[in-house]
């Protein structure tokens, strides 16, 4: 038993705060290009304009709630075409299993938002309060003048990146520089100022403060990476036969018998997840390469070879060991898992152009009315009633021919007109409806069911859809 007087002992840990030193090299180098591209994608994508006409917006990218369409660039996106969405979702999930399966987790150390925007917060860390040991002095040191100053420039810069984040991302869903007056000047809704600071708020925690706590305990992607990875797959390691037995410089040379390590501990704190990659491979590793790089550097001080720490799969551990040389690159990425990969999210991009292209301007949707299934007319014409849902996607006011046609020789009308035309505006969708009839004693009239196709043309002559249905009779 316990004494009452004992404090039970936690099974959790303080969280300690991480503070990476600065390092140079090529992994550095592109994790700034990669930063640096996706931001002015996400920042600039708003404010690019896309002449569609009078008819339509002319922002290239936006998801226009309000009229229920998606517009990118050239294309455009009506509701009942959702399935675009879902492929462009597969084809993301696909790629993301492909990137997997032959480099490990270079999403997550490259171009996952969560790293681009800590990436992003600890630039700013970095530039206000100093390097790696500036910080932690500071971060032990009490709420002096200096400190209050420092982490108040800081936290506003922060907040700042947090507003812009959370502007840009309303600026899709409407007119941006409309938007952006309306902000400014206070006109603006009140969800948009909502959301604004809702993501404002949540970037500024998530990159300020949670950083690798993110990776670690809200995102599922550690926990099941490892169903797209075999030991093939290239990721970041510590070739410990090399550097161990591990030990200081003596008298500026590595020791003879000692290994190429020298516990500088470089690798350690330029960890943004504040890992040691000479532990093993381990689920908070994002492999970022900044470790290599700073292992690289070392290296070069002291006169030894590159790449102790580096990428490899674990096929190559095993040939390096018996001093064998490892396999190509192109080995390793191009193997039957990831040509499945890429097979199959080729075939779904292949499919959705092809249907991008095959789609047509205009569109129908059918349905009957069957209440009552017909209705008889005074002179014994049997009558079914349908209405017509039809959209015109030409980006121009158009006028639409409808037509039936059926063994059956069936009669088209349409209600409140005395043609078979229909104007229906620019980008818009009208409700038709219309009224097939059979001839008293007819083929049509005398069978309980029969096959008709409604034709809906543009009478530009530029489009024309159909679509299949049946008219119900009287039967015998």
């Amino acid at each position: 038993m316990t004494s009452p007087d004992t404090e039970p002992q936690s099974l959790y840990t303080a969280r300690e705060p991480i503070f990476p030193r600065r390092v140079k090299g090529n992994f550095r180098t592109m994790k700034w290009w990669i930063m640096a591209v996706t931001l002015g994608i996400y920042y600039l994508t708003p404010w690019i304009r896309w002449d569609r006409g009078p008819h339509l917006p002319d922002q290239a990218v936006l998801i226009d709630m309000a009229n229920r369409r998606f517009f990118f660039f050239m294309i455009e996106i009506w509701p009942h075409e959702f399935y675009f969405v879902a492929g462009l979702l597969i084809m993301a999930g696909l790629g993301l299993f492909l990137f997997t399966s032959a480099a490990g987790r270079v999403w997550c150390g490259y171009a996952c938002p969560q790293t681009v925007w800590t990436d992003l917060y600890i630039l700013v860390e970095r530039w206000v309060e100093g390097d790696r040991n500036a910080r932690i002095r500071l971060h032990r040191q009490g709420w002096d003048g200096e400190k209050i100053r420092k982490r108040a420039v800081k936290w506003t810069i922060w907040f700042l990146i947090g507003l812009a984040t959370g502007g840009a991302w309303i600026f899709y869903f409407t007119d941006a520089p409309t938007l952006a007056v309306d902000l400014v000047t206070g006109n603006a809704h009140p969800i948009a100022y909502t959301t604004m600071f809702i993501l404002a708020a949540t970037t500024f925690a998530f990159g300020g403060f949670a950083r690798e706590q993110m990776c670690i305990y809200a995102c599922p992607w550690p926990r099941i990476q490892a169903a797209m990875m075999d030991e093939d797959t290239l990721t970041i390691a510590y070739r410990e036969w090399r550097g161990e037995p591990r030990g200081k410089l003596h008298k500026g040379a590595v020791p003879e018998g000692q290994g190429d390590c020298i516990d500088c501990m470089a690798c350690v704190n330029v960890c943004p997840m504040g890992i040691d990659i000479r532990n093993g491979q381990q689920l908070a590793c994002i492999t970022c390469g900044l470790c290599i790089d700073a292992c690289n550097d070392t290296m070069d001080k002291i006169g030894k070879p590159r790449d102790l720490i580096g990428y490899m799969a674990l096929t190559d551990e095993v040939r390096e060991r018996e001093g064998k040389a490892p396999k190509s690159v192109w080995t390793h990425v191009f193997r039957p898992r990831t040509i499945l990969y890429t097979t199959l999210w080729a075939g779904v991009g292949i499919a959705l152009v092809v249907a991008l292209f095959l789609r047509s301007d205009i569109d129908v949707n059918v349905t009957p009315v069957r209440n009552p299934t017909f209705v008889t007319l005074s002179d014994g014409t049997i009558r079914n009633t349908y209405d017509l849902r039809l959209r015109n996607k030409t980006g121009d006011d158009a006028l639409f021919s409808i037509a039936v046609t059926s063994e059956a020789g069936l009669v088209l009308r349409l209600e409140g007109t005395e043609d078979a035309l229909v104007r229906v505006p620019a980008n818009e969708t009208m409700q038709q409806r219309v009224y097939i009839e059979a001839a008293p004693g007819s083929a049509g009239a005398t069978s309980d069911r029969t096959d008709l196709r409604l034709w809906v043309s543009d009478t530009r002559g530029t489009s024309r859809v159909h679509h299949d249905t049946v008219f119900n009779g009287k039967g015998q």
